[in-house]
């Protein structure tokens, strides 16, 4: 919460041009100018599993804190600090279950092979290692998009490998994000964001899949810019079993609704 109420102050004092996000999963192909600097935050709240699977009232907030610079015209780097909080109910007893822990430091690595600016479709490939002490992941994108007009389009191809429980454990993760944005005037923009999400534990079986479509709202002006997200499950599956007790909804691995707020600005 103190880094939070930091990077709220340092949102509030901005006073140099921001770059915005016009979508908060999907990434757009275009990076940082050579010698810029941005600072992000990033807060997502992920809500709703069941009491079938150990976790009534579920919630975990995930905060991401960023300072992002732009190397060259095409390179663009981030530094991450990762906090999360969950919380949720055993209903087999009633405990009252809460954990905030450090999620480590991510280092984001953007490079901007097509500038959409000259090409049909922007191309950047993205490369994201993350490390807590325990635990690691290695993400990695490939990015495509496009403004025509007022109209913006962008597409994201994901895979993520995760090392837990100290490397004893391996987890896949396939993900195809895509946004579409309308811009109404110079500092509002709406769309709408869509977002499948898929797990492969050991990569050995086809977990579950889940998949998010909801409504994204974008605002900037000169000194800083804010975009929002409200993503419900509109279908999931567990391949494995029904553990959850529902159909047509994942709700072991994945919940009923997420919700991402980005804000930031640049110097």
């Amino acid at each position: 919460m103190k880094k939070t109420l930091l990077l709220g102050i340092l949102f509030t004092a901005g006073s140099l041009l921001a770059d915005n996000r016009l979508f908060t999963y999907t990434y757009e192909p275009e990076t940082e100018p050579k010698g810029d600097w941005e600072i992000e935050q990033s807060i997502t709240s992920r809500l709703g599993r069941n009491a079938a699977v150990g976790q009534k009232d579920f919630q975990s907030w995930e905060f991401r804190t960023e300072v992002e610079h732009g190397f060259t015209d095409r390179y663009t780097a981030s530094l991450y600090l990762n906090e999360t909080y969950d919380h949720f109910r055993d209903p087999a007893n009633g405990a009252v279950i809460s954990n905030d822990h450090w999620a480590g430091v991510s280092v984001e690595n953007r490079y901007l092979v097509l500038d959409p600016a000259n090409n049909p479709v922007g191309l950047t490939l993205y490369l994201e290692p993350t490390y807590d002490g325990h635990n690691a992941e290695l993400e990695q994108k490939i990015i495509l998009g496009q403004r025509h007009g007022d109209w913006k389009w962008a597409l994201n191809l994901t895979h993520a490998v995760e090392w837990r429980n100290n490397f004893r454990e391996t987890e896949g993760e396939l993900e195809l994000s895509a946004g579409l944005a309308y811009q109404l005037t110079h500092r509002w923009s709406v769309g709408v964001e869509l977002r499948d999400h898929n797990e492969l534990p050991e990569y050995s079986r086809w977990e579950n899949t889940a998949v998010f479509l909801g409504p994204v709202i974008s605002y900037h002006r000169q000194q800083w810019w804010i975009t929002l997200s409200a993503m419900p499950q509109i279908y999931g599956a567990n391949f494995l079993n029904n553990a959850d007790g529902v159909h047509r909804l994942d709700l072991e691995g994945h919940e009923r609704l997420n919700v991402r707020l980005l804000f930031g600005f640049s110097f």
